[in-house]
């Protein structure tokens, strides 16, 4: 490093550490102050804690300033050598434990609640950070390279984990909006045997069969409970991102020691999406059959595409692009040209990635009616699988583009928000090309650069589609192919180049441990717990929130139990005098806390929503007439409500949807008889007399 570098590094950390320490101190004296009047409005005990704080910050500014100067180089001696001599096992025990804090602290402890400053939070992340390196360091070095970045990417996913992990709880009720009914829809493929429904009928649900397989394993077992559901649903949502990184190091370079934190990088990197499963479990299959036998290759791409298409149809040439893409770019020059046999390879295993995605699903249907081989290429011309087919569908919902920038539903707008996410990337991968440390010839960077862009086109596109634009999850199949350039960079130059620090200009530097902080940077600040809530009052007064509502907090045992009876004391009425709707909740029927009662499938939350923002008069036609008919003694809802708001409203116009083609006309027709606000969960009961919804129905 030369000195203009050191100096501009000792700059930014000095000033870092000083907005750091001064941002978190004023933190922790908002958390204080307000908790008692022993001194001003400060407790004995907060006054205490907050003065050790700031006594505590000081010092480490101090520290820092000493440091950079040069003063402690003794002590840093000392402290290596201690370190070194350390048993190994237990530096590793430490540094565990040290990694572990953080995530008990913030998501395990009511302090995750209190302590969600931006400073104080970042303060916890770069000391353990700190830690962590210096304990896995060797010989001489305080704090190496490789071991900071180590630190930062194992910091980072066991941020992201916990908050996968976040939901795992016995609450009997539903999470978010539709988080117990999507418990109900993985129950329906091997759990109908625990509803009251005839088993010759099928059961609809609106859900791709590939997340329907993935979600619905758990119901194999015997008993099953809600927590445990819970737990798969959140180790679906870390394992398979492994998979990919796993499968892309699973022999291409055997000798690789740092491979385990190339699959932590990679799932960060994804998570940022996030993406459905069963797009993330073709990404594995088709990173996995990268540059093996053709033989072998071949029907596994062609699994890759016909999974991918039969769980949504946007997927369906993706892992035939992608396989393409890696075979292409990753093959290795030979006088920097592509011989004949990279070619056939990836022309040959493109094209059967698009006949399982593109053909087979269309032609399987067909051998099943034994349709004739001359008929078979009218029947699948006639199918509607077609390019204008696909566009009839995408437009059959209005599209919001407004929401690729800067809006209430998306703070960010899609574009920044994708921007954010990737930028670190795109910047390496750049510098690696024109530093020549990348090499790639022509053919390999239109291979790159147009499967990129395709993917990001129909992203974008998708993204704005009415009910998405929420966050990046329409941009998966980009994301994906933004990973695997990295992992063909990796390969060919950019592992040398990036953990060999003195290879790497000090902006460089910040933008590697950028791409290793921005993944982590949502599920750091969502840490925290939603229990606690017998001490919400105290918890009112550290946080400065308005009122108990404002925590989100789980309600308590006493409250949920309460409401639980009650819910099941309406339904065991209600069931004798006609059906029960379970437009919501419908968990409650899954694991048992309500039994004995027939299920009704239609008319579920999500598949109405759906058909309300395509404006689906003929579906909605039935389901008002049954309304009108009384069909339901009780329907089990969210709470109901109908205002019409607009774009600058989150979700606006989803929302208005919803109050037009169902909330409005439910209300119409039944009216509330319970309405639990802890749960947020509404019983309705036709309304008596003769009822006129003329003027409510659209």
């Amino acid at each position: 490093m030369n000195r203009t570098d050191k100096q501009i590094k000792d700059i930014l950390i000095l000033l870092s550490t000083a907005i750091l320490l001064i941002g978190a101190c004023t933190e922790f004296f908002h958390v204080a102050s307000g908790t008692g009047e022993a001194v001003g409005d400060f407790s004995l005990t907060w006054l205490i804690l907050f003065s050790a704080f700031v006594i505590f910050s000081f010092a480490l500014f101090v520290v820092t300033v000493f440091w950079q100067r040069g003063t402690l180089s003794a002590v840093s001696m000392r402290l290596v050598s201690y370190r070194n001599g350390m048993w190994f096992l237990l530096r590793w025990i430490f540094a565990i434990l040290i990694l572990a804090f953080p995530v008990w602290f913030l998501q395990y402890t009511k302090w995750g609640i209190v302590f969600q400053g931006f400073f104080i939070r970042s303060l916890i992340w770069i000391v353990v950070v700190l830690i962590v390196a210096f304990l896995a360091s060797k010989e001489d070095t305080l704090f190496g390279w490789k071991e900071v970045l180590g630190a930062f990417v194992l910091t980072a996913s066991a941020f992201s984990i916990a908050v996968s992990l976040q939901g795992v709880t016995d609450y009997p009720f539903s999470l978010g909006w539709s988080e117990g009914n999507r418990l109900w829809d993985y129950s329906t493929l091997f759990g109908r045997s625990l509803y009251k429904y005839p088993a010759d009928q099928n059961i609809y649900v609106l859900l791709d069969r590939g997340r329907l397989w993935v979600g619905g394993l758990p119901f194999l077992i015997p008993g099953l409970t809600i927590e445990m559901a819970r737990l798969w649903v959140g180790l679906t949502l870390v394992v398979p991102y492994f998979l990919i990184g796993i499968a892309a190091f699973r022999s291409l370079d055997r000798s690789n020691r740092h491979w385990f934190f190339i699959v932590l990088w990679i799932f960060l990197f994804l998570k940022q999406g996030p993406i459905h499963i069963p797009l993330v479990l073709c990404a594995a299959l088709t990173i996995l059959i990268w540059g093996r036998s053709l033989w072998i290759s071949i029907p596994l791409v062609i699994l890759a595409g016909y999974f991918a298409q039969t769980s949504r149809y946007t997927w369906m040439f993706a892992p035939g692009i992608w396989i393409g893409m890696l075979e292409l770019a990753g093959a290795s020059l030979r006088n920097g040209k592509l011989v004949g046999s990279q070619w056939t390879r990836a022309i040959a295993l493109g094209i059967a990635g698009v006949f399982g995605g593109y053909l087979l699903p269309k032609i399987l249907p067909l051998l099943e009616r034994s349709v004739s081989i001359e008929n078979v290429g009218e029947q699948i011309a006639n199918s509607g699988f077609t390019a204008e087919g696909i566009a009839g569908e995408v437009s059959r919902q209005p599209l919001l583009w407004y929401r690729l920038f800067p809006n209430s539903t998306y703070g960010s707008g899609i574009l920044a928000g994708l921007l954010i996410a990737v930028a670190p990337l795109l910047i390496i991968l750049f510098w690696l090309a024109i530093t020549k440390k990348w090499v790639l010839n022509i053919w390999q960077k239109l291979a790159l650069i147009g499967s990129l862009l395709a993917f990001l086109i129909v992203g974008l596109v998708a993204s704005t589609k009415i009910g998405g634009g929420g966050d990046l999850h329409n941009m998966d199949m980009f994301l994906i192919g933004l990973a695997f350039t990295a992992v063909i960079a990796w390969y060919n130059g950019g592992r040398e180049s990036i953990l060999n620090p003195n290879q790497l200009p000090v902006w460089m530097k910040i933008v590697v441990i950028a791409s290793l902080v921005i993944p982590a940077v949502v599920p750091w600040r969502q840490m925290r717990s939603h229990q606690y809530a017998e001490q919400a009052s105290a918890l009112v007064t550290l946080t400065d929130a308005p009122d108990e509502k404002s925590l989100d907090l789980l309600p308590s045992d006493e409250k949920v139990n309460r409401a639980l009876e009650k819910v099941q004391g309406e339904v065991a009425v209600a069931k004798d005098v006609g059906e029960v709707l379970f437009l919501d909740q419908r968990q409650l029927l899954t694991f048992g806390y309500i039994t004995d009662v027939p299920l009704v499938p239609e008319y579920e939350k999500k598949v109405l929503m759906n058909e309300a923002l395509s404006a689906n008069a003929e579906y909605f036609q039935s389901f008002y007439e049954d309304l009108a008919a009384r069909r339901f003694s009780l329907i089990v809802s969210e709470r109901l409500f109908t205002p019409i708001k607009d774009s600058s409203f989150e979700f606006g116009e989803e929302n208005n949807a919803w109050v037009t083609w169902v909330a409005n006309p439910i209300l119409c027709f039944y009216e509330e008889k319970i309405t639990v606000k802890e749960i947020g969960i509404q019983l309705l009961v036709p309304k008596s007399g003769q009822v006129d919804c003329s003027d409510r129905l659209p």
